[in-house]
């Protein structure tokens, strides 16, 4: 990538995450105050927050052009802020910040891609927020600056000495060679305020000056403040322990006698051998003490581009200083590679032929005490793995916002099990899914208008709803609309114009004619739109789902709404399975999906006119399949007396499924099918992958949700 200065190529991750992680909570913060019509003072100062410290990091890495947008829409929020009173109408400054964000979003998009990165020309958003800022002054009011990113002259006016009981001046000198010395002190004045009040810095232009950096080199950084609590102590230790500060000096303790000396490299103060990333920052502009909303602190947990992972022993040795840490997601992944091949090899080990008919009960007591450490190892890394699904949920607040704007629809999204933990890997491939489900839920699904919805006695706001749950093993994700529901009839004569029937239309039952919307090319609007009619959509949703390890389904009820299902696996890695036999093929079926394995005699089989063999259980029939005949595989075992049955449930599915023998329970490591299997929809069929046993051959898992369907 061009435009990175030398030297910041190990913290472009870091930036490219904090700024899409503070993009995001800046629409989060938009959406709520365009809902309630208003902007709170917490609302402003978390916005105008958001804004710097955006300003900031992009000014460290050196992206100008991010570093002047970021700059302007500060100076929407500074007006704001300014005068909150005085404002009549803002609505226009909602499409024009989000505009904004998008804009930032696609850039962050070109940084991390892999060619070659340059610069966006953003001159007429610029244009336009700066149109903005004068419609809200309307001609009267002061802009902060005339400069990318300063300050100057309201930070002059500030720089007074200061003095007075409490008050205390300490000079700050950063490890020779860190660069950048004025923005590490920037960030370090932001960190001293959230402790204490800055009454005064040295020197007072730290964004804007070229020469402050110099004058720090040589002078130090100087600050004076006052301890809210009147606990200086407290400041002087966040500064000692802050990252490339070699040493500091009290100069002035407000009339106190307390002087500190000054860590120096030597010391054995805890310095890490990386610069710090950029981090939150708090506006450097003369207002009387406002209240800064925080973000709340995220829980432990991977995160989209750097995930965190609870460290204690990281925490330890740094007494306290760090409870968590950054680790790059592939580092991750190839942990989680690792973790997988020690499970296979350890299966190898223990059930190596050659141990069989000998009694080794010392081997024994040490292979369970293995097991017992790879389980644990195991369910470690996947919990490292594991995220809520409340980052890609809450997005979707963005797309029913602007399309609701564009389409003239009174709509709103209801949002319920975000909490709910699947796969990293995972999380990042549903974004694009549940942006285009919700895109057709509210253009193909909800009515045209209100008076259409109150006619049918539906209320006149419409609701998209998204929810979340596990259910064995899997999670099911649903998105729901409450409008018009599938037309059967019109997307029959689609189809039949489009030449996909496969039979006759008298034939398809009303199942069969929604699942047809997720065919490729299918589109039932006439009129191309900024959102449909262009003959990609559905088929691709389905594809990336698949991707994943998901299937996607369609149930619709005419005039009441329409329903897409989506089923994914937990995790795509590894899986506690149960290995049965047929003839010389072995199928592993997850556990969470048997209820019971039992054996039958003859004479319990009942025989289904219209459903074959079935089998009744606790008061309940239930379909048997042969796994024989499902895959075409000869065997000598097809009377029911020789062979096993096993109860098998997904989604309120069940079916009995014949087998051979069982081997028994196996932690199995999923292995994908060859790319080149995939035009013979082998998952379709019912097997989800493969796996490698322990004595070397290959395993079939059975994917009992698709069998059941196919069934």
């Amino acid at each position: 990538m061009s435009k990175i200065e030398s030297g910041m190529e190990s913290m472009i991750d870091m930036y490219i995450f904090e700024t899409n992680t503070l993009l995001e909570q800046l629409d989060e913060i938009l959406l709520k105050t365009e809902e309630a019509q208003t902007f709170t003072e917490e609302d402003i100062n978390e916005i105008f927050r958001i804004m710097h410290t955006v300003k900031g990091s992009s000014a460290m890495m050196g992206f100008d052009e991010l570093q002047y947008l970021a700059h302007k829409g500060e100076e929407l929020f500074f007006i704001i802020r300014e005068k909150p009173d005085g404002l009549e109408d803002v609505s226009f400054i909602y499409d024009l910040v989000f505009r904004m964000s998008d804009l930032f979003k696609a850039e962050v998009e070109l940084i991390q891609g892999e060619e070659e990165y340059e610069a966006t020309d953003f001159s007429d958003v610029i244009k336009d927020l700066e149109k903005g800022a004068a419609m809200l002054t309307d001609g009267a009011h002061p802009s902060p600056t005339s400069e990318v990113g300063t300050y100057a002259d309201v930070e002059k006016e500030k720089a007074v000495a200061c003095s007075g009981e409490g008050v205390m001046t300490v000079r700050i000198f950063f490890q020779e060679g860190c660069k950048m010395e004025n923005l590490r002190s920037f960030m370090l004045l932001n960190k001293i305020r959230e402790e204490a009040d800055v009454k005064s810095f040295h020197p007072a232009d730290l964004e804007g000056d070229p020469n402050a950096s110099d004058v720090i080199i040589e002078e130090g950084f100087t600050v004076t403040f006052k301890s809210e609590h009147d606990d200086n102590d407290s400041v002087l230790k966040l500064i000692e322990n802050a990252i490339n500060v070699e040493s500091y000096e009290v100069m002035d303790s407000g009339g106190s006698e307390k002087s500190s000396a000054a860590p120096s490299a030597d010391d054995n103060v805890p310095v890490p051998a990386a610069p710090e990333p950029a981090a939150p920052v708090i506006e450097n502009v003369p207002v009387p003490a406002p209240v800064i909303a925080k973000a709340p602190a995220p829980e432990p947990a991977p995160a989209p581009v750097t995930p965190t992972a609870n460290t204690n022993q990281a925490a330890q040795l740094n007494s306290g200083k760090q409870s968590i840490i950054s680790v790059n997601l592939a580092k991750l992944d190839q942990l989680h590679d690792i973790v997988g091949e020690i499970i296979t090899t350890e299966s190898m080990v223990i059930s190596n032929p050659e141990l069989e008919g000998l009694k080794l009960e010392s081997f024994l007591k040490s292979a369970r005490e293995l097991k017992k450490l790879t389980d644990e190892l195991q369910d470690t890394v996947m919990s490292i793995r594991m995220v809520p699904l409340a980052g890609p949920f809450q997005k979707m607040n963005r797309i029913v916002r602007d399309m609701r704007m564009k389409l003239g629809k009174d709509a709103e999204l209801k949002i319920e099990g975000e909490n709910t933990e699947v796969d990293k890997t995972i999380v990042d491939s549903l974004n694009d899914p549940l942006m285009h489900l919700v895109r057709n839920c509210m253009d193909h699904g909800i009515e045209n208008s209100v008076e259409e919805r109150v006619e049918k006695g539906k209320p006149a706001k419409a609701t998209v709803t998204l929810n979340a749950v596990s259910s064995s093993g899997e999670v099911i994700i649903t998105v729901s609309d409450d409008g018009k529901g599938i037309d059967c009839e019109k997307v029959l004569r689609k189809a039949s114009s489009n030449g996909l029937l496969m039979k006759p239309e008298s034939e398809y039952t009303e199942r069969e004619i929604q699942q047809m919307i997720l065919l490729p090319g299918f589109s039932t609007n006439d009129v191309v739109t900024e959102f449909s009619g262009r003959g990609v959509g559905m088929d691709v949703v389905r594809d990336n789902i698949e991707k994943c390890g998901g299937t996607l389904t369609v149930e619709s009820k005419q005039g009441f709404g329409t329903t897409f299902i989506i089923k994914i696996p937990l995790t795509l890695a590894i899986i506690q399975g149960m290995e049965v036999k047929v003839d010389d093929t072995v199928f592993a079926i997850p556990i969470s999906t048997i209820r019971q394995s039992f054996k039958v005699r003859n004479d319990e089989i009942i025989q289904d006119t219209q459903r074959g063999e079935m089998i009744m259980i606790r008061g309940e029939c239930y379909p048997i399949m042969r796994l024989h005949e499902k895959f075409a595989i000869p065997s000598e075992i097809t009377d029911f007396e020789d062979g096993i049955l096993l109860l098998v449930e997904t989604d309120g599915k069940s079916v009995c499924l014949f087998a051979d023998r069982l081997i028994g329970e196996q932690q199995v490591v999923v292995k994908p099918f060859p790319q080149y299997l995939s035009r013979y929809n082998i998952k379709g069929a019912g097997l989800s992958g493969c796996t490698i046993m322990g004595d070397g051959s290959i395993s079939l898992i059975i994917d009992v949700a698709n069998l059941i369907e196919a069934y």
